[in-house]
């Protein structure tokens, strides 16, 4: 029984694409290990197909946090046996890489996303240099890598010369029957993921004082909570405007299926929201809700093919609004799309890509 750890730096209870690529690999008889970080505020672990070991940090946040985690993380992989350690993003790969040249074991890259090109590393010159150093020093030296799209997997091997695989982040398919909703007031349009900086929150929430029918959700937490938080008080929207925390995964869906409209909002801060695939846009489809999208390459490619949803060109009140109400104004139109939402599902599942997922697996132990 070949031994896999994955290595992430959040706390484990609400990765959702982690949870479902270890219950695949277990599942079909890897020993799979996720390692993850302990917070202050981390809930209990619910007891899973694989097994999870959280690492205590000093540091919460910054470069003393991720070199002091990436130093823990060297010596647990260290002194425990393993065959592979796949490192996901850039800030578990030093641990990762390191570890395995030393015992001349496996190391593989999960490229969750573009991680010098998200907006936090972007705007900061220094910061950004030195993941880009990271990157340069241990990616082209990989073998075994897989990212989520298409787009991304060409910048990489691009950039990299490195062979990447695309294994989507796409939910379990839902088969249960979904009760339709009523466009009688609130209107529910919902978020889920982090709040953090370029994700058109204040844009969606400046836009709500034109629409007073309309509710936003927001299911999660980030960087940015208090100042949207400060923001609805503003403009007093608190009437219109829920934020309901972290919930977690397998919560999320009876959340999802109360709302009409899923908000999958991004402004073009770096190339890594301009190529990205989000799992909520795949979670909204698989609860037949239609979603709001940026006109980025891979929704503009999947929406091309699967109407699922509307696309934005970009994120004035103007835009907005007009989009949400064309959605409300046409029960016909909004239907049209669930339909579409149907179809999709089919094709938008984590089972067909965990068989790829397990081929990369076979390929990586040959």
């Amino acid at each position: 029984m070949k031994k896999i750890y994955f290595t992430v730096t959040n706390d484990l209870t609400y990765d959702q694409r982690m949870i479902r690529i270890c219950t695949s690999l277990a599942n079909v008889g890897y020993n799979v290990w996720l390692i993850g970080r302990q917070r202050p505020n981390s809930k209990p672990l619910r007891q899973q197909a694989f097994q999870q070991k959280r690492l205590n940090c000093f540091f919460e946040r910054g470069k003393f946090f991720y070199l002091e985690y990436n130093i823990r993380l060297f010596f647990f992989l260290m002194w425990h046996r393993f065959d592979a350690v796949c490192s996901i993003d850039l800030d578990t790969i030093l641990a990762g890489f390191y570890s395995s040249r030393i015992k001349r074991k496996i190391c593989i890259y999960d490229a969750h996303e573009y991680f010098t090109e998200v907006p936090e590393v972007v705007q900061r010159p220094t910061t950004k240099r030195i993941w880009e150093w990271v990157a340069q020093h241990t990616i082209p030296k990989l073998t075994h890598a897989y990212t989520v799209c298409q787009s991304l997997q060409e910048v990489f091997q691009k950039r990299y010369h490195t062979s990447f695989e695309v294994i989507r982040n796409v939910p379990f398919q839902q088969t249960k029957p979904i009760e339709q909703l009523s466009f009688q007031t609130p209107f529910i349009l919902l978020y889920q993921g982090v709040l953090n900086d370029g994700r058109g929150l204040e844009e969606m929430i400046a836009a709500l004082q034109q629409l007073p029918e309309v509710e936003f959700w927001l299911a999660g937490e980030g960087d940015r909570s208090q100042e949207l938080r400060q923001l609805v008080q503003t403009l007093g929207l608190d009437r219109q405007v829920k934020f309901l925390g972290y919930i977690q995964p397998h919560e999320l869906k009876a959340v999802t299926l109360k709302a009409h409209l899923g908000v999958n909002l991004l402004q073009n801060k770096g190339l890594n929201y301009y190529y990205s695939l989000a799992n909520k846009f795949f979670d909204y489809i698989q609860a037949l809700k239609p979603s709001l999208n940026m006109n980025f390459p891979e929704y503009a490619m999947i929406i091309e093919e699967h109407p699922v949803g509307l696309l934005l060109d970009d994120l004035t009140p103007e835009t907005i609004v007009s989009s949400i109400k064309k959605i409300i104004e046409q029960p016909e139109a909004y239907q049209t799309l669930q339909a579409n939402c149907l179809k999709a599902r089919e094709v938008f599942v984590w089972e067909k890509e965990a068989v790829k997922l397990e081929a990369f697996y076979k390929q990586v132990f040959k």
